[in-house]
């Protein structure tokens, strides 16, 4: 009986978690994994702070997100129209849009270098048909069995948890590295720095968790304010923020360690794409550990294209006024524009995979331009949650808001740090 009760509740908390668990693990996309490869590759253990630094931040601007979708029923962008002048609207809407296509073409990419270091044949047909098959599922799966399918894809990230347990790593020194403050000069360092910020805490998630919070409240019958509920959503929203969140940023560790462990160890301290760690490990490591890294690569980026895409979606859709949802159904005549956007940043994406552009570059600019516009968002959404009328009487409390700005101050910090370093 006892038995039976903990597997129920277990069950329910599970089934609880949606937005944030996928938006955290979207987080560790193929362009997030060369990112912290590299990391670990050029600086070894050193680059570990970063994770934990920025976890309690990461949080804290998702839940903020989140909060806002869940409370106003609207997305980031919908509430940026209602509050702000235009053009503050049209500037963080243009710069997702290339940030996201630009990610999108770099996860792509890396998808079909990876399906081909493990199977062989074309990477250009295996790009092709990865960014048809995420059209495709986005376009005309179901909201509700898209998102289970999604939830499944979050498992690919285990990969890097066992890629570290095949090898021999010394955890003494990571506790050492965790615990010496760090050093944080030079401008190789601070790029890193700021592509690692970038990765970690994206626009491109603001905007998925508040659009997810949305789609999950209107499936919903009745508003917040009119049910007595609000705060048992509310708690439903930071555990599976917190759980999403913690879960990202644990894989990203893990993905660190593995690129120090072995390739920084080994003196290979310049890793250009994730296909390229993953082949960089096969000496070191086996065979064994770069076929899971390879194939944790394909299921990160399934899971992380269709977020890219659909952020932009909802974003773009929101301020032009159209519907936005990943329920509307193209048969009935509805979401057009909605799909359209998604199909402009998911084929958008893919035609730049066959650009002849330096795969570093593009990957570290995509971070590094995350990094940089989630600075003026990051702002714009503490200003906007803070708003009593806006959050129907549930703004943030003073400690979530303290932690909000100190996660914006300390972006924009390093991002400063970083130009002045040019």
């Amino acid at each position: 009986m006892i038995r039976r009760i903990a597997k129920l509740s277990l069950g329910t908390h599970v089934r609880q978690l949606g937005p944030g668990l996928i938006t955290g693990a979207a987080d560790d996309d193929p362009s997030g994994i060369a990112t912290y490869s590299q990391a670990g590759a050029q600086f070894g253990y050193s680059m570990l702070w970063t994770v934990v630094f920025t976890l309690p931040l990461m949080i804290a601007i998702q839940l903020v997100s989140a909060r806002i979708g869940f409370l106003t029923g609207r997305g980031l962008a919908a509430n940026i129209r209602a509050a702000f002048p235009r053009w503050v609207l049209l500037a963080v809407v243009g710069m997702l849009m290339v940030a996201n296509t630009l990610n999108i073409s770099a996860d792509i990419a890396a998808m079909a270098q990876a399906l081909r270091l493990v199977f062989g044949g074309s990477a250009m047909i295996y790009a092709i048909t990865f960014g048809l098959l995420c059209l495709v599922l986005q376009v005309f799966l179901p909201y509700r069995s898209y998102v289970s399918w999604l939830k499944w894809l979050t498992l690919a990230l285990l990969a890097y948890v066992a890629v570290v347990f095949s090898l021999h790593v010394d955890w003494w020194q990571i506790g050492r590295e965790l615990l010496r403050f760090p050093e944080v000069s030079g401008h190789a360092t601070l790029l890193m720095v700021v592509a690692v910020f970038g990765t970690t805490i994206s626009p491109y998630l603001f905007f998925w968790q508040a659009g997810q919070e949305m789609e999950d409240e209107s499936a919903r019958s009745g508003t917040p304010q009119e049910r007595n509920d609000v705060r048992r959503h509310l708690r439903r929203i930071k555990v599976d923020t917190v759980v999403g969140m913690t879960f990202s940023n644990l894989i990203a560790f893990f993905i660190i360690v593995s690129a120090a462990a072995t390739l920084h160890a080994a003196g290979i301290t310049d890793i250009q794409t994730s296909a390229q760690a993953a082949e960089a490990l096969r000496p070191l490591a086996g065979e064994f550990t770069f076929i899971i890294f390879s194939l944790g690569i394909i299921g990160t980026g399934m899971l992380a294209v269709p977020v890219l895409a659909g952020s932009a979606a909802y974003a773009v859709a929101e301020a032009a006024g159209w519907k936005g949802s990943l329920s509307l159904r193209l048969d009935l005549g509805e979401g057009r524009g909605f799909y359209g956007i998604i199909s402009v940043a998911t084929l958008g994406g893919l035609l730049l995979c066959f650009a002849p552009m330096d795969p570093v570059k593009e990957l570290v600019w995509a971070a590094v331009l995350n990094g940089v516009i989630a600075v003026p968002i990051m702002a714009v959404m503490m200003l906007l949650a803070r708003r009593r009328e806006l959050m129907n009487n549930h703004e943030i409390s003073r400690r979530l808001s303290i932690l909000g700005w100190f996660a914006t101050a300390a972006m924009a910090v390093t991002v400063l740090a970083m130009l002045f370093s040019f």
